[in-house]
């Protein structure tokens, strides 16, 4: 009698090597394998220990038998059971309660044996059941070889190298595999709908470590051997076929199991979307504890075939032991009771050759993953060709079909499709009774499958690997870092790649500089780019004064890059800089080119603004006395102009202090204190940009050489003295021509030694201004009409209001001066009042619209009593 034993433990016990080890120990044997991607790399190892001609590898879609064949590789549904072995062994047992082939694994346990040894290989939790069997077993429990530990959630642009990242559908394993592409440079990727080829192709290609990632379905858990480190959950929901369910605990555990190879050990935890594990979820999967395996599935083998009807009752028999459950659910005998509901299937399945070959029809492997009404539709098509039991599809109906499958064009979709129907007739061309020409079906099915395979491994490759990063990136974790290549536009080279351009000191990857792309080329060049950016910022800290600029973004270029931009620094006129790129270099490395900045903009702003720096500085007017020092002060506070008609400490500025000033490059006068040198295009664009970047709110410039112009609502008092205008009524009037108007006013009030006196309308040209608004600008020096034409309203005559004053003489106090006669200098003569005349009817006059007076006509009529506020 053969002797059974149960090996059983958790992944990464080394289970299946043991049994591959006894097998070939023996003179024969056999193992079935949950997958033929799995049946395939055990066949591998066979042929490469005891030769091509000593292995068979058997499954559904694939046979390799010579007849010298000892040892068999298969799937579990493909093992020939008439074959006796030695040793025989069954892997991954714990399937025995899979839904769809859980059947399948019971019978094996139930009924395939090796004529000297029998192995059963899976999870702990299958022992409860084993024993409610009565199989008389010898128990050989594992233990797995390193620990695994829970590390908790992780962004997947976080994850450590030698990560798999699960996921239980296509669209979310294509969407981390391109967020990994353009992050760390590519992932392989690993589904179960993939050939044995292609996933392979893409295992090869994270074991050589090409790519530092896999993204992986469930497979993953079903003995992919893969040097893992950690397993990362993106969900824990999947869809089993029938429903969309939680993952069990085992499951969990099998998956996470994956994590760590040998005496290494694994983590494992969640990211993207995922539900935090519980903690009794994490204590189950650390400490390898799940709930035991109470039922598993089972079907009856001794079927009769005789009618359609017999063999569904057949199907349908219990097992009579409380532990195997019959499962009417299972895809091929749901199939099998669908057509039999059809009357046609019923007139034509006669007989026990008709309907044994019905139920192999049915039992056709869903490769296409259709679902069950996908599923049913492609049986009842081989149906309708092969129901007769000598049917057999031509050779002509093949190649038809081969055909429409023979191409490797298209998008992975359509590659995947093709392969799956291939893979349907690679199975259909191993059954002899199906085709008119079985072998050579099966070796063209062979070589169509290894193309589409290899077409399916490219595309996937293309679309989830750079391999310019991934290259860069191993060249970069050589010892020997490659250095870049710079060239004359910028362009930058490494190991032969062109991974983007030196902007200034900004890398731009060639794929986006804000992309994630850019990001994975950034980390990737970074190694080789530092003695390029040292070099440049060599070169800026070596350059000369006429190579930066300044640009109204309060960026800073050099050679017509940007390099550096300003912040906000201890006054408006002192402006810090900050570089723009080379982040990762040190501090030091990068504070010589700062200061370079730093010393040119000082310079730029003493060049553009000199009157402004002598006033700022305090070492220059520390001569002056406290009285200029304030107003030096304020001068330099303000900007390019301050208003003096309020100030009563003008009248203190005597000839010597207003030459100190002048010598400062500052003026002062009757209505304002300004510098002529900031009130210029050039200085009033930097003052209104160094103002806006200090003050924090946009300060705007006045139009480019304009002696006045209207105030809009937007225009401040801080504005119009930043830029060096005067508020003067609804106009701005540039201070030095307010003085150059006030002194004119002056003279003319001297002339007429009245105080009434005539103002030449000419005098507007002097401020620029439009004479229907000259008016308003003399009422802004304090000057309002004394006398109208009767006749038109226009004023004839000026005064000083009594109110403002107008502006002050040099060294003289209006306020403490009796009024006198200008022309005698003798007191006023009291005037006399005159008798009370009757007001003259007014008379209807159209003023001459060309005089620049014409606007106060409206002054004809006496006006009311203002309020200051209005006044002013």
């Amino acid at each position: 009698m053969s002797d059974i034993k149960a090996v059983l433990g958790p992944t990464n016990t080394g289970k299946t090597h043991f049994a591959i080890e006894r097998m070939l120990a023996h003179g024969s044997g056999m193992i079935g394998l949950p997958l033929r991607l799995l049946a395939r790399e055990v066949y591998d190892k066979i042929c490469a220990l005891k030769g091509v001609g000593a292995a068979a590898l058997i499954t559904g879609e694939e046979r390799i038998w010579p007849s010298s064949a000892r040892y068999f590789a298969c799937t579990v549904e493909s093992m020939p059971a008439h074959v006796p072995v030695d040793c025989l062994a069954i892997d991954e047992i714990q399937l025995a309660e899979d839904p769809d082939r859980g059947h399948i694994f019971t019978d094996r346990l139930l009924r395939a044996r090796g004529t000297s040894e029998t192995l059963f290989l899976g999870a702990e939790t299958m022992r409860p059941v084993l024993a409610a069997l009565d199989l008389p077993y010898e128990n050989d429990p594992r233990h797995r070889f390193s620990d695994l530990q829970y590390a908790g959630p992780i962004k997947i642009t976080k994850l450590p190298k030698r990560s798999a990242i699960i996921a239980f559908n296509s669209e979310q394993v294509y969407a981390i595999g391109e967020l990994l592409k353009r992050q760390k440079g590519g992932a392989a990727i690993i589904m179960g709908a993939l050939s044995p080829r292609t996933r392979n192709a893409q295992v090869e290609l994270y074991q050589s470590g090409e790519v530092d990632y896999v993204v992986a379905t469930d497979a993953i858990g079903m003995g992919l051997n893969l040097d893992v480190d950690h397993i990362a959950f993106a969900a824990l929901t999947k869809f089993d076929g029938h429903r969309r369910r939680h993952l069990r605990p085992a499951e969990v555990g099998q998956i996470a199991g994956r994590a760590g190879r040998f005496r290494q050990d694994g983590t494992f935890g969640e990211t993207a979307d995922c539900p935090l594990f519980g903690d009794q979820l994490v204590g189950q999967v650390t400490h390898h504890t799940f709930e035991p395996v109470e039922r598993i599935e089972w079907r009856n083998t001794d079927l009769d075939y005789s009618s359609i009807q017999s063999l569904l009752s057949g199907l349908a028999r219990p097992s009579g032991h409380i532990v195997l459950k019959q499962n009417p659910k299972a895809l091929d005998e749901w199939t099998a009771r669908r057509l039999a509901a059809d009357p046609e299937v019923q007139s034509l399945t006669v007989g026990e050759r008709w309907t044994r070959r019905l139920w192999d029809l049915c039992r056709l492997p869903d490769f296409r993953k259709a679902g069950h009404d996908g599923h049913l539709r492609i049986v009842q098509g081989l149906f309708e060709h092969l129901a007769d039991p000598d049917a057999r599809l031509s050779d002509d109906a093949m190649a038809n079909r081969f055909q429409r499958l023979d191409t490797i064009a298209g998008d992975i979709p359509a590659l995947q499709e093709r392969l799956a129907a291939i893979r349907t007739w690679a199975y259909a061309a191993h059954r002899d009774d199906w085709l008119e020409n079985p072998e050579t079906w099966r070796e063209k099915a062979r070589t169509l499958e290894d193309q589409l395979s290899d077409a399916l491994h490219d595309a996937l490759t293309a679309r989830f690997v750079d391999r310019r990063t991934t290259a860069l990136l191993a060249s970069l974790q050589k010892k020997d870092a490659p250095a870049g290549e710079l060239s004359g536009d910028g362009e930058i080279v490494i190991e032969g790649h062109r991974v983007g351009r030196l902007v200034g000191l900004q890398f731009v990857p060639d794929t986006a500089g804000k992309s994630l792309e850019g990001k994975a080329i950034r980390n990737a060049a970074y190694a080789a780019l530092k003695p390029i950016l040292m070099a440049r910022l060599a070169q800026i800290s070596a350059a000369a004064p006429a190579d930066i600029t300044l640009n109204p973004d309060n960026t800073l270029s050099w050679g017509g890059d940007v390099i550096g931009r300003l912040k906000k620094g201890s006054s408006w006129l002192k402006p810090q800089t900050e570089l723009v790129g080379a982040d990762q270099l040190a501090l030091e490395a990068r504070t010589p080119a700062r200061e370079k900045l730093d010393a040119w903009v000082s310079a730029h702003v003493a060049t553009t603004l000199p009157g402004l720096t002598r006033l700022a500085d305090s070492s220059v007017t520390s001569a002056l006395s406290a009285d200029l020092r304030g107003l030096a002060f304020r001068l330099a506070e303000r900007g390019a102009a301050i208003d003096l008609r309020e100030d009563t400490d003008r009248a203190r500025l005597d000839a010597e202090a207003r030459d100190a000033l002048k010598s400062l490059g500052a003026r002062a006068g009757r209505v304002s204190a300004h510098i002529p040198d900031a009130q210029k295009p050039k200085p009033q664009r930097l003052i209104a940009q160094l103002r806006t970047l200090y003050d924090g709110e946009f300060c705007p410039v006045a139009p480019e050489g304009a002696g006045s112009f209207p105030i809009s609502d937007d225009w401040t008092d801080a504005h119009l003295a930043a830029n060096g205008y005067l508020r003067l009524g609804r106009r701005a009037v540039r201070a030095d021509l307010a003085e150059r108007l006030a002194w004119e006013v002056s003279s003319r009030r001297k002339e007429a030694a009245k105080t009434v006196f005539a103002i030449p309308p000419e005098l507007a040209s002097i401020v620029s201004c439009p004479g229907d608004a000259f008016a308003h600008v003399l009422k802004g020096l304090g000057i309002v009409p004394a006398e109208k034409d009767p006749e038109t309203g226009v004023p004839t005559l000026w005064r000083y209001s009594r109110r403002g004053g107008g502006p002050s003489q040099p060294g003289h106090d209006r306020r403490k001066t009796p009024a006198k006669s200008e022309a005698s200098g003798s007191k006023p003569e009291p005037k006399k009042k005159s008798p009370r005349r009757s007001r003259p009817h007014p008379r209807t006059h159209t003023p001459n619209p060309d005089s620049p007076f014409a606007a106060l006509a409206v002054l004809k009529t006496p006006p009311r009593k203002k309020s200051k506020a209005e006044d002013s």
